[in-house]
Parts: C-alpha cells; sequence; structure tokens
C-alpha cells in the first residue's frame, strides 16, 4: 500500500481516501490496485458496516493520470504500467464495487470525471459538496452538483466544509441498520438485476427465511415494541 490511498476504520465506517491532490487525484496503477484490495478488506472486516470513499484536496477523482500516461509511466503508457494490452477486469474497482455487499458512499468533494466518474457511480449512494463537478461521457458535458442533483446521479448537496460531516452523518445512519439485512438487502439488489421476478421472488424468500433465525431479527422486534432504539450485533 501506498500513501497514495488513506485507509482507516472507525464507529464501523472505513474510510478510503484518494491522496494525490497536487494531481487532481488522478489514478495511477498502484492506486487501481490498492483501491480493489481496501475495498475487499472493509467487506471483509465484521466491524465495517459501510464504506465511505472520498478524496483529499480540490478533486474527489479526475481520472486516469494523462500526464503519467503520455511519458510513458502511467496507465494506458506506452511501455509503461498498464501498457500489457490486457487488464484484470474481475479486480477492477468499478467490478470490486458491484460485487462486494458493504454498502458505499461517494463523498464527492471536487470533480469526478473519466475513470474517476465510473468509481463515483459504482458506489450505492453519492453525496457532493455544491462546488464538485461531474464530467460525462460521449459529450464531454460537465454537471454541476446541483445539476447532478436534478438527474438523480447524487442524492444530496453540501456546502464543502460540510460535506465531511454529511458523509459520516449518512454513514452513521446506515450502520445502525441491522447488518446482515443491509448486506443481503444490497446483494438481493445485485442479483435482481439478472434473475426474472419469479426467482428473485424465490430468492428474497430464502433470504429473508435466514434473517428470521438471527439476534438481530428478535432484537429488531423487541425494540420495537419496547419503543427504544435498536442496538444490531450483526448475529
Amino acid at each position: 500500500m501506498t500513501d497514495e490511498l488513506l485507509y482507516e476504520v472507525a464507529d464501523q465506517v472505513a474510510t478510503i481516501t484518494f491522496n494525490r491532490p497536487d494531481r487532481m487525484n488522478t489514478i495511477t496503477p498502484r492506486m487501481l490496485n490498492d483501491l480493489s484490495v481496501r475495498l475487499l478488506d472493509a467487506d471483509a472486516d465484521d466491524d465495517v458496516r459501510v464504506i465511505v470513499v472520498a478524496g483529499n484536496g480540490r478533486a474527489w477523482c479526475a481520472g486516469l493520470d494523462v500526464g503519467a500516461a503520455a511519458s510513458g509511466t502511467g496507465i494506458g503508457g506506452s511501455g509503461g504500467a498498464g501498457a500489457t494490452g490486457e487488464f484484470n477486469l474481475r479486480d477492477a474497482p468499478p467490478v470490486v464495487l458491484h460485487k462486494i455487499d458493504t454498502p458505499t458512499i461517494a463523498s464527492l468533494n471536487g470533480g469526478a470525471a473519466g475513470h474517476g466518474l465510473d468509481i463515483a457511480l459504482g458506489c450505492d449512494i453519492r453525496i457532493a459538496a455544491s462546488t464538485a463537478k461531474l464530467s460525462a461521457a460521449y459529450t464531454a458535458r460537465t454537471f454541476t452538483a446541483s445539476g447532478a442533483k436534478e438527474l438523480g446521479l447524487v442524492s444530496q448537496v453540501h456546502e464543502p466544509d460540510d460535506l465531511p460531516a454529511a458523509a459520516v452523518a449518512l454513514a452513521s445512519e446506515v450502520a445502525a441498520n441491522a447488518p446482515l439485512a443491509v448486506r443481503a438487502s444490497k446483494r438481493l439488489m445485485r442479483m435482481a438485476m439478472s434473475e426474472n421476478l419469479e426467482d428473485h421472488i424465490q430468492r428474497q424468500y430464502l433470504a429473508l427465511l435466514h434473517l428470521f433465525g438471527t439476534k438481530d431479527f428478535q432484537e429488531g422486534l423487541n425494540s420495537f415494541l419496547e419503543k427504544r432504539p435498536a442496538t444490531f450485533e450483526g448475529q
């Protein structure tokens, strides 16, 4: 791991931070690999119930490092890293984001473009600073945070100084719920993309049978009847 990508876990929230502010958090081959590894680490950690992906500096992730590619040392550079003509797409961050069961939140402090936008759209929820911009494919059109919200690309827009706290608040809200049920919900939504209705209802029923037998299900019932906040343990 390098300091180009920071990782920390606190209060059941894993935070992964792009950390190349001098290069607008553009992606290097090592960053791509480390991002996938950290996403999988968080997904396998019982102490993690939600993942926040953030950025340091004025950009969230401006895509591939064009300067490094031009010099032949970055992704797409002739003779440099990533120039083998073949990618291991099974471990690419957008694929990993799709496969993991832990909910993910993109906290867009600044611009997201190219592969950076791919990663942002791969997260389950996106919130943005009012100064953030999203650069779309095909037209190269750039959307402001408010415009992206109108299109449903982001759920919330905050002033830049308020964004970190808003991300923590949202992550804490997700983490407070029963983690087994949350993970099952995300897994079911993913499976629904490739199943017909009848097959998916069968899958949902089987998932519920398992959840009905958990301690968290009983805690949910008891807390509702006793009119108190629930304390879920992931069991």
